[in-house]
């Protein structure tokens, strides 16, 4: 899970710094079309995955049990 996360974080930042270039610097059009079109589901992706890698308290005992298959 610490790898997951890692990537997510990760992918997060990378994400959110390019989406912040786009609407601060205003670089050319197809640059921005780009970043939307790539970066911004991403974002969403990483949040996502984030969110998955958490552990709630009931299940943390579970995890360590036995290895996360997938849902």
């Amino acid at each position: 899970m610490n790898k997951l996360m890692l990537t997510s974080c990760s992918l997060l930042i990378i994400s959110l710094l390019l989406i912040l270039y786009a609407l601060i610097f205003s670089p050319s059009d197809w640059i921005v079309y780009g970043i939307a079109i790539v970066f911004i589901p991403l974002f969403i992706l990483s949040l996502g995955l984030i969110t998955m890698a958490k552990a709630k308290r009931e299940e943390m005992e579970e995890r360590t049990e036995e290895p996360f298959i997938g849902y």
